[in-house]
């Protein structure tokens, strides 16, 4: 047995007996993903990585299914243009286990919610989810993510307004006895990241656009 994997196995039999602090967590992440994350990544790994961490550590939180939607959703939408692109599932992987989180559990979780909920209309969502009112919710910024990718995938959300968007968001994160001051709070943060790495992507393919053009002169 290799050096290497006996101290996975040693961290993990860890893992199972006490909470990891954010360092161990880090250890173990760059441990399981050896490789070098692209500059324009790192930082939205890190925060990740250190907010799963803080999560396994609150009493009150369950893995429920929106947050798992939350999860992969965002993990995806925040590594749009990561190359290696192969890399990323050990990645996502990484993230979870590092935590004490079960990457394909939450993945399987995901993809059944997300067809749970697909093709339906923003009144249909809505009642299905005041539903789960009756759950106590431990409030996240990834759960309140999940909650509006998923009434933002219902077949007439596009279609109304930024105002009854907002109106209709509120209503749902109410409903589930959510504080409506941090989902809002948190979908603007999401958003304006997402935005962020739109344009830091573009600047960077124009930037080696542009380098290879100087080199071909």
């Amino acid at each position: 047995m290799s050096q290497h994997t006996l101290w996975l196995l040693r961290f993990t039999y860890k893992k199972l007996k006490e909470k990891l602090t954010v360092s161990d967590s880090k250890k173990l992440f760059h441990e399981q993903f050896p490789y070098v994350i692209p500059g324009l990544y790192k930082r939205i790994v890190d925060e990740m990585l250190v907010e799963l961490n803080l999560l396994n550590h609150q009493n009150e939180f369950i893995q429920d299914d929106l947050f798992c939607v939350g999860l992969t959703e965002t993990f995806k939408d925040l590594t749009i243009g990561y190359k290696p692109e192969e890399h990323l599932m050990l990645l996502f992987e990484s993230l979870c286990n590092s935590s004490n989180f079960e990457p394909s559990k939450i993945k399987d979780i995901s993809k059944k919610t997300l067809e749970k909920y697909k093709e339906k209309s923003l009144e249909e969502i809505s009642i299905l989810l005041k539903e789960k009112s009756a759950e106590k919710l431990y409030s996240s910024r990834i759960l309140n993510i999940g909650i509006y990718l998923i009434i933002g995938n219902a077949n007439d959300f596009k279609e109304l307004k930024d105002s009854e968007k907002n109106k209709a968001f509120a209503g749902i994160i109410k409903n589930l006895n959510l504080s409506v001051i941090k989902a809002e709070k948190d979908i603007s943060i999401y958003k304006s990241t997402i935005k962020k790495m739109e344009q830091a992507r573009e600047l960077l393919q124009e930037s080696i656009i542009q380098n290879k053009k100087k080199k071909d002169k």
